[in-house]
């Protein structure tokens, strides 16, 4: 496979060897760009990752006329980089929302307080055990992803997917007992 056309056509017709190809040719570049965009090299490599098997699932998308491979490889490497930073300022987000309910500032416990911890230690109860395991390292013991990854073996995408997941089952309890609607505690204008 000498050029990027007959590559292309390779792709499209869904042979893995173009995949690889293409990977072993481009993959520097996209993971530049990931690294670039996220500053972070664990997770510009799972955006590399994503980005080739986006490629594969995508490949007939792929038209040589309007830009070239390396083109359009990074031009889904961009979109999948935006997604990953989206989705850490949205659990950001939700870190600091539910730490501020665990923990006011303020050290008075109103009844709400108390009301919105037992909410949040109900729900950590109602986790899968590795997943409630993670948050508690996160929130309680204040790690970062490769730490938790560290402590407990697991591999930082199981991490953070764990994350996330335990900090969606936490957001849809808190929606459902009203506290992101401003009911409780949390105020109107603080959302999960």
């Amino acid at each position: 496979m000498n050029s990027d056309d007959e590559l292309a056509e390779r792709l499209r017709d869904g042979d893995e060897k173009a995949l690889r190809t293409a990977y072993e040719r481009h993959g520097a570049a996209v993971l530049y760009l990931a690294q670039r965009l996220l500053g972070n090299r664990a997770d510009a490599e799972d955006v590399t990752q994503v980005t080739f098997v986006a490629a594969w699932t995508g490949r007939d998308g792929f038209d040589p006329q309007r830009g070239t491979m390396l083109g359009w490889l990074l031009g889904i490497a961009r979109r999948k980089a935006v997604d990953r930073l989206r989705s850490a300022a949205r659990d950001t987000r939700v870190t600091e929302s539910v730490r501020a309910q665990l923990a006011p500032p303020d050290g008075l416990e109103t009844p709400e307080r108390v009301v919105d911890r037992l909410v949040v230690a109900d729900e950590l109860g109602r986790l899968p055990e590795e997943q409630r395991r993670t948050l508690e390292l996160a929130f309680f013991d204040d790690l970062t992803h490769h730490q938790i990854a560290t402590v407990t073996g697991l591999p930082l995408g199981t991490v953070k997917s764990h994350i996330r997941r335990g900090m969606a089952n936490l957001r849809r309890r808190w929606e459902v007992d009203g506290a992101a609607s401003g009911s409780r505690s949390a105020g109107p204008t603080r959302a999960l």
